[in-house]
Protein backbone atom coordinates (compact mmCIF):
# COMPACT_ATOMS: atom_id res chain seq x y z
CA UNK A 1 0.00 0.00 0.00
CA UNK A 2 1.39 3.51 -1.24
CA UNK A 3 1.65 6.14 2.02
CA UNK A 4 -0.47 9.47 1.53
CA UNK A 5 3.27 11.28 1.23
CA UNK A 6 3.67 9.15 -1.95
CA UNK A 7 0.72 9.24 -3.36
CA UNK A 8 0.84 13.62 -3.03
CA UNK A 9 4.94 13.29 -4.22
CA UNK A 10 3.97 13.35 -7.94
CA UNK A 11 2.95 16.54 -9.76
CA UNK A 12 0.09 18.21 -10.14
CA UNK A 13 -2.11 17.84 -12.59
CA UNK A 14 -2.23 21.19 -14.87
CA UNK A 15 -4.56 20.33 -17.79
CA UNK A 16 -3.24 22.18 -21.03
CA UNK A 17 -5.92 25.03 -21.05
CA UNK A 18 -4.96 25.95 -17.51
CA UNK A 19 -0.99 26.12 -18.66
CA UNK A 20 -1.57 28.21 -21.54
CA UNK A 21 -4.30 30.84 -20.02
CA UNK A 22 -1.26 31.01 -17.29
CA UNK A 23 1.03 31.79 -20.05
CA UNK A 24 -1.26 34.36 -21.51
CA UNK A 25 -1.78 36.06 -18.02
CA UNK A 26 2.34 36.02 -17.64
CA UNK A 27 3.10 37.27 -21.26
CA UNK A 28 0.34 39.53 -21.55
CA UNK A 29 -0.42 37.23 -24.98
CA UNK A 30 -4.05 37.05 -26.38
CA UNK A 31 -6.09 34.18 -25.02
CA UNK A 32 -6.90 32.20 -28.12
CA UNK A 33 -6.85 29.14 -25.96
CA UNK A 34 -8.92 28.26 -23.72
CA UNK A 35 -12.55 28.44 -24.59
CA UNK A 36 -14.88 30.58 -23.28
CA UNK A 37 -16.38 33.99 -24.87
CA UNK A 38 -15.86 37.28 -24.10
CA UNK A 39 -18.67 38.85 -25.47
CA UNK A 40 -21.86 40.68 -23.96
CA UNK A 41 -24.24 37.48 -22.19
CA UNK A 42 -27.60 37.04 -23.71
CA UNK A 43 -29.46 39.58 -22.16
CA UNK A 44 -32.85 37.30 -21.89
CA UNK A 45 -31.35 34.28 -20.09
CA UNK A 46 -29.55 36.62 -17.08
CA UNK A 47 -32.91 38.43 -17.07
CA UNK A 48 -34.44 34.91 -16.31
CA UNK A 49 -32.52 33.63 -13.49
CA UNK A 50 -32.62 37.23 -11.61
CA UNK A 51 -36.24 36.30 -12.03
CA UNK A 52 -36.05 33.11 -10.72
CA UNK A 53 -33.62 34.02 -7.75
CA UNK A 54 -36.68 35.91 -6.47
CA UNK A 55 -39.89 34.22 -7.76
CA UNK A 56 -38.84 30.58 -7.20
CA UNK A 57 -37.16 28.44 -4.40
CA UNK A 58 -33.73 28.87 -3.26
CA UNK A 59 -33.95 25.20 -1.73
CA UNK A 60 -33.02 21.94 -3.07
CA UNK A 61 -34.92 20.89 -6.46
CA UNK A 62 -35.61 17.52 -7.85
CA UNK A 63 -32.52 14.94 -7.84
CA UNK A 64 -33.37 14.82 -11.17
CA UNK A 65 -33.65 18.27 -12.30
CA UNK A 66 -36.79 20.92 -12.40
CA UNK A 67 -39.66 18.98 -14.42
CA UNK A 68 -40.15 22.46 -16.04
CA UNK A 69 -36.48 21.98 -17.40
CA UNK A 70 -36.71 18.18 -18.19
CA UNK A 71 -39.59 18.75 -20.60
CA UNK A 72 -37.91 21.97 -21.76
CA UNK A 73 -34.82 19.56 -23.14
CA UNK A 74 -37.23 17.14 -24.18
CA UNK A 75 -39.00 19.55 -26.44
CA UNK A 76 -35.97 21.38 -27.36
CA UNK A 77 -34.58 18.04 -29.16
CA UNK A 78 -38.16 17.87 -30.76
CA UNK A 79 -38.12 21.17 -32.06
CA UNK A 80 -34.42 21.04 -33.32
CA UNK A 81 -33.45 17.64 -33.87
CA UNK A 82 -36.58 15.83 -34.45
CA UNK A 83 -36.55 13.19 -31.40
CA UNK A 84 -39.02 12.35 -29.70
CA UNK A 85 -38.67 12.28 -25.96
CA UNK A 86 -40.33 12.98 -22.73
CA UNK A 87 -38.98 14.51 -19.66
CA UNK A 88 -38.60 10.69 -18.29
CA UNK A 89 -35.59 10.17 -20.27
CA UNK A 90 -33.91 13.34 -19.13
CA UNK A 91 -31.04 13.93 -15.37
CA UNK A 92 -29.98 17.47 -15.24
CA UNK A 93 -26.49 17.92 -14.28
CA UNK A 94 -24.36 19.89 -13.23
CA UNK A 95 -22.59 21.02 -16.78
CA UNK A 96 -21.82 18.56 -19.63
CA UNK A 97 -19.14 16.87 -17.45
CA UNK A 98 -21.02 15.91 -14.75
CA UNK A 99 -23.50 14.15 -17.55
CA UNK A 100 -20.34 12.27 -18.75
CA UNK A 101 -18.91 11.34 -14.99
CA UNK A 102 -22.73 10.04 -13.69
CA UNK A 103 -22.96 8.22 -17.10
CA UNK A 104 -19.52 6.48 -17.10
CA UNK A 105 -20.00 5.67 -13.39
CA UNK A 106 -23.45 4.19 -14.16
CA UNK A 107 -22.40 1.66 -17.02
CA UNK A 108 -18.97 0.96 -16.70
CA UNK A 109 -17.16 -1.94 -14.21
CA UNK A 110 -13.48 -2.34 -13.09
CA UNK A 111 -12.17 -4.73 -15.81
CA UNK A 112 -14.67 -3.55 -18.63
CA UNK A 113 -12.88 -1.86 -21.81
CA UNK A 114 -14.51 1.01 -23.33
CA UNK A 115 -13.56 2.48 -26.88
CA UNK A 116 -12.35 6.19 -27.01
CA UNK A 117 -12.42 8.07 -29.84
CA UNK A 118 -9.59 10.68 -30.12
CA UNK A 119 -8.89 13.56 -30.38
CA UNK A 120 -10.69 13.99 -27.13
CA UNK A 121 -12.12 15.98 -24.76
CA UNK A 122 -9.29 15.63 -21.42
CA UNK A 123 -11.96 14.47 -19.29
CA UNK A 124 -12.70 11.30 -20.99
CA UNK A 125 -10.28 9.09 -20.40
CA UNK A 126 -9.44 9.94 -16.59
CA UNK A 127 -13.22 9.12 -16.19
CA UNK A 128 -13.07 5.83 -17.69
CA UNK A 129 -10.00 4.96 -15.71
CA UNK A 130 -12.06 6.02 -12.30
CA UNK A 131 -14.22 3.75 -12.99
CA UNK A 132 -12.05 1.29 -13.19
CA UNK A 133 -12.03 0.72 -16.60
CA UNK A 134 -10.03 0.30 -19.25
CA UNK A 135 -9.56 2.17 -22.37
CA UNK A 136 -9.26 1.61 -25.98
CA UNK A 137 -8.12 4.62 -27.79
CA UNK A 138 -8.67 5.23 -31.45
CA UNK A 139 -7.89 8.01 -34.05
CA UNK A 140 -9.81 9.90 -36.76
CA UNK A 141 -8.28 9.99 -40.04
CA UNK A 142 -6.71 13.87 -40.31
CA UNK A 143 -6.87 16.13 -42.45
CA UNK A 144 -11.01 15.26 -42.83
CA UNK A 145 -10.75 13.64 -38.83
CA UNK A 146 -12.97 10.60 -40.26
CA UNK A 147 -14.39 7.54 -37.99
CA UNK A 148 -12.22 4.37 -39.05
CA UNK A 149 -15.14 2.09 -38.88
CA UNK A 150 -12.68 -0.46 -39.27
CA UNK A 151 -10.60 0.55 -36.40
CA UNK A 152 -13.20 0.66 -34.33
CA UNK A 153 -14.61 -2.58 -35.01
CA UNK A 154 -11.05 -3.82 -34.45
CA UNK A 155 -10.81 -2.17 -31.38
CA UNK A 156 -14.07 -4.16 -29.88
CA UNK A 157 -12.98 -7.35 -28.21
CA UNK A 158 -14.76 -9.54 -25.33
CA UNK A 159 -14.45 -6.98 -22.67
CA UNK A 160 -15.89 -4.01 -24.50
CA UNK A 161 -19.16 -2.56 -23.10
CA UNK A 162 -19.18 0.92 -24.41
CA UNK A 163 -17.91 3.84 -26.66
CA UNK A 164 -17.04 7.30 -26.42
CA UNK A 165 -18.38 9.47 -28.77
CA UNK A 166 -18.20 13.52 -29.18
CA UNK A 167 -19.74 15.13 -32.51
CA UNK A 168 -19.35 18.03 -32.98
CA UNK A 169 -15.97 17.33 -32.07
CA UNK A 170 -14.01 19.91 -29.82
CA UNK A 171 -10.85 19.96 -30.61
CA UNK A 172 -11.51 20.03 -35.40
CA UNK A 173 -15.22 20.75 -35.26
CA UNK A 174 -16.01 17.74 -37.68
CA UNK A 175 -19.55 16.41 -37.19
CA UNK A 176 -20.37 12.36 -37.46
CA UNK A 177 -22.33 11.68 -40.23
CA UNK A 178 -25.87 9.88 -40.51
CA UNK A 179 -23.68 6.73 -42.69
CA UNK A 180 -20.84 6.28 -39.75
CA UNK A 181 -23.67 6.57 -36.49
CA UNK A 182 -25.53 3.90 -38.78
CA UNK A 183 -22.57 1.81 -39.02
CA UNK A 184 -21.74 2.14 -34.98
CA UNK A 185 -25.23 0.84 -34.71
CA UNK A 186 -24.66 -1.95 -36.30
CA UNK A 187 -21.25 -2.91 -34.12
CA UNK A 188 -22.81 -1.63 -31.27
CA UNK A 189 -26.17 -3.90 -31.66
CA UNK A 190 -23.46 -7.32 -32.65
CA UNK A 191 -21.63 -6.58 -29.30
CA UNK A 192 -24.55 -5.57 -26.85
CA UNK A 193 -22.71 -2.05 -26.57
CA UNK A 194 -23.91 1.30 -25.45
CA UNK A 195 -22.33 4.27 -27.06
CA UNK A 196 -21.89 7.40 -24.72
CA UNK A 197 -21.66 10.82 -26.78
CA UNK A 198 -20.94 13.78 -26.19
CA UNK A 199 -22.80 16.29 -28.09
CA UNK A 200 -22.30 19.77 -26.28
CA UNK A 201 -21.75 21.80 -29.41
CA UNK A 202 -24.53 20.94 -31.15
CA UNK A 203 -25.73 24.39 -31.11
CA UNK A 204 -22.93 26.20 -32.66
CA UNK A 205 -22.68 24.87 -36.27
CA UNK A 206 -22.69 27.55 -38.92
CA UNK A 207 -22.17 25.91 -42.06
CA UNK A 208 -26.19 24.12 -42.33
CA UNK A 209 -24.43 20.61 -41.24
CA UNK A 210 -27.44 18.84 -39.61
CA UNK A 211 -26.45 17.71 -36.14
CA UNK A 212 -27.31 14.13 -35.89
CA UNK A 213 -27.17 12.15 -32.03
CA UNK A 214 -26.90 8.71 -31.86
CA UNK A 215 -30.41 8.90 -30.41
CA UNK A 216 -31.95 9.13 -33.68
CA UNK A 217 -30.57 5.89 -35.33
CA UNK A 218 -33.38 3.38 -34.67
CA UNK A 219 -30.37 0.67 -33.39
CA UNK A 220 -28.91 3.14 -30.97
CA UNK A 221 -32.26 4.98 -29.43
CA UNK A 222 -32.44 2.17 -26.43
CA UNK A 223 -28.50 2.26 -26.04
CA UNK A 224 -27.24 5.68 -26.26
CA UNK A 225 -26.83 8.29 -23.87
CA UNK A 226 -26.94 11.72 -24.95
CA UNK A 227 -24.88 14.95 -23.24
CA UNK A 228 -25.61 18.38 -23.73
CA UNK A 229 -25.17 21.38 -22.00
CA UNK A 230 -26.72 25.04 -21.58
CA UNK A 231 -23.27 26.45 -20.80
CA UNK A 232 -22.35 25.76 -24.59
CA UNK A 233 -26.10 26.60 -26.17
CA UNK A 234 -26.50 30.31 -24.61
CA UNK A 235 -22.50 30.71 -24.55
CA UNK A 236 -22.30 31.13 -20.54
CA UNK A 237 -19.60 28.22 -19.50
CA UNK A 238 -19.68 28.88 -15.83
CA UNK A 239 -23.23 28.21 -15.32
CA UNK A 240 -22.60 24.67 -15.37
CA UNK A 241 -25.99 23.33 -16.61
CA UNK A 242 -26.36 20.15 -18.61
CA UNK A 243 -28.27 16.60 -18.68
CA UNK A 244 -27.66 13.58 -20.09
CA UNK A 245 -30.83 12.02 -22.31
CA UNK A 246 -31.56 8.49 -22.70
CA UNK A 247 -33.96 5.84 -22.48
CA UNK A 248 -35.88 5.67 -19.26
CA UNK A 249 -34.42 2.43 -17.86
CA UNK A 250 -30.61 3.91 -18.49
CA UNK A 251 -31.55 7.47 -17.65
CA UNK A 252 -32.50 5.99 -14.24
CA UNK A 253 -29.35 4.62 -13.79
CA UNK A 254 -27.07 7.63 -14.65
CA UNK A 255 -29.59 9.72 -12.04
CA UNK A 256 -28.81 7.11 -9.33
CA UNK A 257 -25.22 8.31 -9.74
CA UNK A 258 -25.62 11.68 -10.70
CA UNK A 259 -27.18 11.52 -6.96
CA UNK A 260 -24.05 10.79 -5.23
CA UNK A 261 -22.13 13.34 -7.50
CA UNK A 262 -23.56 17.10 -7.06
CA UNK A 263 -26.94 15.55 -6.17
CA UNK A 264 -28.71 18.71 -7.77
CA UNK A 265 -28.11 22.05 -9.57
CA UNK A 266 -28.76 25.75 -8.61
CA UNK A 267 -32.48 26.07 -9.07
CA UNK A 268 -32.56 29.43 -10.24
CA UNK A 269 -30.11 28.70 -13.33
CA UNK A 270 -32.45 25.66 -14.13
CA UNK A 271 -35.54 27.62 -14.33
CA UNK A 272 -33.08 30.31 -16.75
CA UNK A 273 -32.36 27.52 -18.78
CA UNK A 274 -35.77 26.40 -19.26
CA UNK A 275 -36.61 29.76 -20.48
CA UNK A 276 -34.09 29.74 -22.45
CA UNK A 277 -34.99 26.45 -24.12
CA UNK A 278 -37.91 28.37 -25.49
CA UNK A 279 -36.86 31.07 -27.09
CA UNK A 280 -38.05 31.43 -30.23
CA UNK A 281 -35.72 29.37 -33.54
CA UNK A 282 -34.85 33.48 -34.55
CA UNK A 283 -32.72 33.81 -30.86
CA UNK A 284 -30.68 30.83 -31.94
CA UNK A 285 -30.31 31.35 -35.73
CA UNK A 286 -28.72 35.39 -34.24
CA UNK A 287 -26.57 33.80 -31.70
CA UNK A 288 -25.22 31.11 -34.88
CA UNK A 289 -24.59 34.08 -36.77
CA UNK A 290 -23.34 36.38 -34.39
CA UNK A 291 -20.60 33.58 -33.54
CA UNK A 292 -20.30 31.83 -37.36
CA UNK A 293 -19.38 35.94 -38.12
CA UNK A 294 -16.44 36.05 -35.36
CA UNK A 295 -15.37 32.45 -37.15
CA UNK A 296 -15.17 33.49 -40.52
CA UNK A 297 -13.17 36.90 -39.50
CA UNK A 298 -10.43 34.63 -37.92
CA UNK A 299 -10.35 32.30 -40.84
CA UNK A 300 -9.96 35.42 -43.32
CA UNK A 301 -7.37 37.26 -41.17
CA UNK A 302 -5.31 33.61 -40.71
CA UNK A 303 -5.73 32.48 -44.49
CA UNK A 304 -4.75 36.10 -45.69
CA UNK A 305 -1.89 35.82 -43.39
CA UNK A 306 -0.69 32.38 -45.15
CA UNK A 307 -2.01 29.85 -42.66
CA UNK A 308 -3.76 27.30 -43.89
CA UNK A 309 -7.30 26.68 -42.09
CA UNK A 310 -9.34 23.37 -42.00
CA UNK A 311 -12.59 23.00 -42.60
CA UNK A 312 -14.92 22.53 -39.41
CA UNK A 313 -18.49 22.91 -39.34
CA UNK A 314 -18.79 23.81 -35.54
CA UNK A 315 -17.52 24.60 -31.83
CA UNK A 316 -16.13 27.62 -30.95
CA UNK A 317 -12.27 26.74 -32.53
CA UNK A 318 -11.12 26.90 -35.91
CA UNK A 319 -7.85 23.99 -36.41
CA UNK A 320 -4.92 25.25 -38.28
CA UNK A 321 -2.55 22.60 -40.45
CA UNK A 322 1.10 23.84 -39.56
CA UNK A 323 2.83 21.38 -42.65
CA UNK A 324 0.09 23.03 -44.75
CA UNK A 325 0.93 26.61 -43.70
CA UNK A 326 4.96 25.71 -44.15
CA UNK A 327 5.61 25.53 -40.62
CA UNK A 328 7.60 22.85 -39.21
CA UNK A 329 7.84 22.65 -35.61
CA UNK A 330 5.57 20.08 -33.23
CA UNK A 331 2.61 22.43 -32.15
CA UNK A 332 3.22 21.62 -28.69
CA UNK A 333 6.79 23.51 -29.21
CA UNK A 334 4.90 26.33 -31.52
CA UNK A 335 2.55 27.20 -29.05
CA UNK A 336 5.17 28.11 -27.06
CA UNK A 337 6.78 29.65 -29.42
CA UNK A 338 3.60 31.99 -30.31
CA UNK A 339 2.46 32.86 -26.60
CA UNK A 340 5.79 34.10 -25.52
CA UNK A 341 6.99 35.40 -28.92
CA UNK A 342 3.78 36.42 -30.88
CA UNK A 343 1.82 37.00 -28.03
CA UNK A 344 -1.07 34.95 -28.97
CA UNK A 345 -2.26 31.64 -27.15
CA UNK A 346 -3.48 28.52 -28.59
CA UNK A 347 -3.66 25.01 -27.70
CA UNK A 348 -1.67 22.62 -29.63
CA UNK A 349 -4.10 19.95 -30.76
CA UNK A 350 -1.58 16.95 -29.41
CA UNK A 351 -2.79 17.59 -25.98
CA UNK A 352 -6.14 15.99 -27.21
CA UNK A 353 -4.70 12.50 -27.54
CA UNK A 354 -4.46 9.98 -24.87
CA UNK A 355 -1.32 8.34 -27.08
CA UNK A 356 0.25 8.75 -30.49
CA UNK A 357 -0.65 12.08 -30.98
CA UNK A 358 -1.02 14.12 -34.24
CA UNK A 359 1.81 17.00 -33.64
CA UNK A 360 0.76 19.07 -36.48
CA UNK A 361 -2.36 21.00 -35.41
CA UNK A 362 -3.58 24.35 -33.29
CA UNK A 363 -7.03 25.23 -31.89
CA UNK A 364 -7.44 28.75 -31.53
CA UNK A 365 -10.75 29.92 -30.47
CA UNK A 366 -12.84 32.60 -32.38
CA UNK A 367 -15.13 33.98 -29.42
CA UNK A 368 -13.83 37.45 -28.69
CA UNK A 369 -14.60 40.86 -29.95
CA UNK A 370 -13.52 41.63 -33.41
CA UNK A 371 -10.91 43.75 -32.13
CA UNK A 372 -8.93 41.43 -30.37
CA UNK A 373 -9.46 38.51 -33.16
CA UNK A 374 -7.58 41.29 -35.91
CA UNK A 375 -5.01 42.01 -33.37
CA UNK A 376 -4.44 37.78 -32.35
CA UNK A 377 -4.27 38.09 -36.55
CA UNK A 378 -1.64 41.05 -36.88
CA UNK A 379 0.57 38.94 -34.42
CA UNK A 380 0.45 35.97 -35.86
CA UNK A 381 0.92 37.50 -39.20
CA UNK A 382 4.31 39.12 -37.75
CA UNK A 383 5.24 36.01 -36.42
CA UNK A 384 4.95 33.92 -39.72
CA UNK A 385 6.64 36.95 -41.75
CA UNK A 386 9.61 36.77 -39.77
CA UNK A 387 10.23 33.01 -40.37
CA UNK A 388 9.93 33.13 -43.75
Amino acid sequence: MTSLATRLSGPADTTIFERMSGLAREFGAINLGQGFPELPEPPELIAAAQAALAEHSNQYPPMRGLPRLRGAVADYYARTQGLELTADNVVITSGGTEALAASLFALVAPGDEVVLVQPLYDAYLPLVQWAGGVAKVISLTPPEWTLPIDALAAAIGPKTRGIVLNTPNNPVGTMLTRVELEAVGALAEAHDLWVLCDEVWEAMVFDGTPHISPLAIPSLAARAIKVGSAGKIFSMTGWKVGWAVAAPELAAKIAGRHQFLTFTTPPALQWAAAEGLALPDAWFDAQRALYGGLKARLVLGLEGAGFAVLPGSATWFITIDLAASGLSATDAVLAERLVREAGVASIPVSAFYAQAPETGYLRLCFTKNETVLDEAVARLAKFRAQRD
